[in-house]
């Protein structure tokens, strides 16, 4: 009795030793998803229904959620300003949500503002450049810096230190639709941006080296008018230049920026021109202002990148690594470019065999991925073109 009381005690203080040898709360991905994750997504002021950044995010944060059985909501502000995209995340953090989501550059300010004031608050912020940050030369406190747009360090000037932010090599996407568009057989093309912002500069300026080499690649000349809607969303206005373009023989618009497609879709519908979309794969909203009006869509991984990270802060406990981070997202995969965070879509795209097939795409991106074929991202200057008549235009709002 005495023997099996001994092993019995040996046995109880091993397993107490075990128990006590396991790993902290918080450090193993099943012990950190007990933590109590909120997760809250902040609309720029658009819809979940915009066929763009405000639904693809929604979708993706919602989706995440309910797979892996996490509280999730979102808030609209009621005006497009700061101060009412602010009042959101304040709402958001009234109601214990900890994880609060931002998608897009005009949320700069409001990181700015929100972030230091919630110092257990972690934000994922996506495609706010390092620019951005300090677009209106006010610090958080209201108070006028100054800086070298040369050499500077944000830390100096912004507190992100708990906000992880995720930018896209927007070029390299834009590149890859003007490509396909001129290999496609168009000639005359035409970039309608939004507002000049890095992010839609750097998609029409890739868009205009894609199709520039492609051009060249042929030994043919194209042309290529270039414009910006100083907004972005369509109206009347915006519309009307669409219907001289196409008049004029524009064959395709690269629509950039929110909802400003629908004016390059209205007037392309009347002429049975073509579009291309931007940031999602936009095809079935632009096909309904008319049958096959889209050629291709210059896409960012929108809803990779924010599932990845919901994925590595809650599950894999790495917000110690990713916290004041600004990451730049674009090529993975030289050999599947459905991996990628920049790429146009697969099965989507107007491909046609003896012009451009996905076979040609695939070849292009491990061209790219290897440094075979590459894309300038400087937006200081307009890209130098050899087979393309560029025209720019000045804004129009």
């Amino acid at each position: 009795m005495r023997k099996f009381l001994a092993i019995l005690c040996a046995v109880m203080m091993l397993f107490a030793l075990t128990a006590c040898s396991k790993t902290p709360a918080g450090d193993t991905g099943e012990e950190n998803a007990e933590i109590g994750y909120k997760v809250a997504m902040v609309t720029d002021y658009g819809d979940i229904t915009d066929q763009s950044f405000n639904q693809t995010t929604y979708e993706a944060c919602k989706e995440y959620c309910e797979e892996n059985g996490l509280e999730f909501k979102y808030f609209k502000p009621v005006a497009n300003n700061t101060a009412d995209r602010v009042a959101m995340v304040d709402s958001a953090v009234a109601e214990g949500f900890n994880i609060i989501v931002l998608p897009g550059y005009a949320f700069a300010g409001t990181v700015r503002e929100s972030a230091p004031q919630y110092p257990d608050v972690k934000f994922i912020v996506l495609d706010v450049s390092k620019g951005d940050y300090l677009d209106d030369g006010v610090t958080a406190k209201g108070e006028a810096y100054d800086y070298n747009p040369d050499n500077w360090n944000l830390e100096d000037y912004v507190d992100l230190s708990n906000v992880y932010t995720a930018i896209y090599q927007e070029e390299l996407c834009g590149y890859m639709a003007g490509y396909a568009t001129v290999k496609l057989g168009y000639t005359k093309l035409g970039f309608l941006g939004g507002m000049a912002v890095p992010a839609v500069v750097r998609f029409g300026y890739g868009f205009v080296q894609g199709a520039d080499a492609a051009a060249k690649d042929m030994d043919i000349n194209i042309e290529m008018k270039y414009i910006y809607g100083g907004q972005f969303f369509g109206d009347a206005d915006i519309t009307a230049v669409m219907d001289t373009w196409y008049a004029d023989g524009t064959e395709v618009v690269f629509a950039c920026g929110g909802g400003i497609f629908t004016s390059a879709c209205e007037a392309a519908a009347k002429v049975d021109g073509k579009v291309v979309g931007v940031d999602t794969d936009q095809s079935s909203v632009l096909n309904a202002y008319g049958a096959d009006m889209t050629v291709t869509s210059a896409m960012k991984g929108l809803a990779a990148t924010t599932k990845s990270a919901l994925e590595n802060i809650i599950v894999k406990g790495e917000w110690d690594t990713m916290a004041g981070q600004i990451v730049t997202l674009g090529l993975v995969s030289g050999e599947d470019p459905t991996l990628n965070y920049v790429q146009i879509p697969y099965e989507t795209t107007q491909w046609e065999e003896g012009k451009y097939t996905q076979e040609d795409y695939k070849a292009l991106v491990a061209a790219m991925f290897s440094g075979e074929v590459k894309v300038s991202d400087d937006i200081t200057v307009f890209p130098a073109t050899t087979n393309t008549d560029v025209k720019i235009f000045d804004n129009i709002k």
